[in-house]
């Protein structure tokens, strides 16, 4: 495993790429930037048009316009987007807020974004995390702050079959959790 990992990029730009069973990516940088408003008074309101969505509830997400709102607790989302200006994005949301008491910080250096998915994603998660992941108690839009093999992360279900997810894990514990993932995934490279 250690050579798999070594020939490739420091977190696996594509891993087990020809397997239909598992895929395992670094998706692209996304600006990432912490939000912290009043969901249910006029700063909700101002951040909502900003994004071009409602703010999501407890353990969803939310599709914007060119972002994702991740709830991450009761006045507190993460608001991560591919092809976004982080410093714009960070801009933009605090001007909406500030007044209003809210606030907004860019972390989009804090965490790295990987995509797991094919068939067997979900059994590959169910060895390091004890969330319930099917698809009727995780369906598609769902988010959980949890472990994954000793690693913090964000996981979202990106789709209703349980076989599409992203994990925002922090950057100092990006390169072991690819690692596992790669480990994880072994048993499952020769079923295609």
């Amino acid at each position: 495993m250690a050579d798999r990992l070594a020939s490739r990029s420091p977190l696996a730009e594509t891993v087990l790429s020809d397997n239909l069973s598992i895929r395992i990516v670094e998706e692209p940088f996304l600006a990432g930037v912490d939000l912290w408003v009043d969901p249910n008074g006029p700063g909700g309101a101002a951040a909502a048009a900003e994004l071009g969505t409602d703010l999501p509830g407890p353990g969803r997400v939310a599709e914007g316009t060119n972002t994702t709102a991740i709830w991450l607790g009761p006045e507190e989302w993460l608001v991560i987007g591919a092809d976004v200006d982080s410093v714009e994005l960070e801009h933009r949301l605090g001007s909406a807020v500030r007044e209003h008491g809210g606030a907004a910080t860019d972390v989009s250096a804090q965490r790295t974004s990987l995509r797991l998915s094919g068939r067997r994603a979900r059994d590959v998660l169910a060895k390091g995390c004890s969330i319930d992941l099917h698809t009727r108690a995780f369906p598609a839009g769902s988010t959980v702050q949890t472990m994954l093999a000793m690693a913090g992360m964000i996981l979202i279900a990106c789709d209703d079959t349980g076989t599409d997810y992203r994990i925002l894990v922090r950057s100092s514990f990006a390169r072991y959790l690819a690692a596992w993932l790669i480990d994880a995934s072994e048993e499952y490279t020769d079923l295609d």
